[in-house]
């Protein structure tokens, strides 16, 4: 017998992040579960790798089967292999996380869910399984890429005002932000582009529409929007 088949198999998941945003606040999906374990629990989209699909095919099919949603930015975030973190035995987890704007879509609950719903992050329920971590270091990763590669623009509208691109950096990053200093830095890495069409509607003021620079050389700028 092989060396191979003399090593019991660990089982392999994926588990997913999924950040919205709407109303200037940061939100994630999670769902609350109908079966054991921590049935009745809210926990993150995940599921099990079957033996014919990718890891990118696996997060496609929680995502359109659990939460009827499809064709997101995803992104791998890391492997969470603790031997303890699942009840039903030795499971590896990869995790990932995506980017969407609710108003572009229409989630919806599968059959292994009660229920769906979005929390903003700063008021998050008990989650179940290794979820509280996974969540962590999806939030500390995103706070970290937005500042070099152009992440926001999938929860923004297409088109959108400079106060929309400051006021969704405050909300990702926590802090305030020197509005005017934003706005130069954002417009000197030619991460935008004026579409010279105004926002109507706007009391007293009609600001300027921009919409992503969809041909920025994604590494060749860096926001260090910290320094004033």
């Amino acid at each position: 017998m092989s060396a191979f088949h003399t090593y019991k198999n660990p089982s392999l998941a994926v588990d997913m992040v999924v950040f919205g945003y709407q109303d200037n606040k940061l939100s994630v999906l999670l769902l609350n579960r109908n079966e054991e374990p921590f049935k009745n629990e809210w926990t993150l989209p995940g599921g099990f790798v079957r033996m014919e699909d990718t890891f990118e095919e696996t997060c496609t099919n929680i995502l359109s089967k659990k939460l009827g949603l499809t064709k997101l930015y995803l992104e791998q975030l890391y492997s969470f292999d603790e031997t303890d973190r699942d009840p039903r035995g030795r499971v590896i987890s990869v995790a990932y996380y995506s980017l969407i704007n609710p108003a572009k879509f229409k989630i919806v609950a599968g059959s292994m869910a009660n229920d769906v719903k979005w929390f903003e992050v700063k008021k998050m329920p008990k989650l179940a399984f290794d979820h509280k971590k996974i969540f962590a270091a999806a939030i500390k990763r995103l706070q970290s890429k937005i500042l070099y590669f152009p992440l926001g623009f999938e929860l923004l509208d297409d088109l959108f005002t400079m106060s929309e691109l400051h006021q969704l950096y405050e909300c990702i990053l926590d802090t305030e932000i020197d509005r005017r200093n934003f706005s130069r830095k954002i417009l000197d890495a030619d991460f935008i582009i004026n579409t010279g069409i105004k926002r109507e509607g706007v009391k007293n003021r009609q600001p300027d529409l921009f919409k992503f620079n969809k041909k920025l050389k994604q590494n060749n700028f860096h926001l260090n929007i910290q320094q004033q």
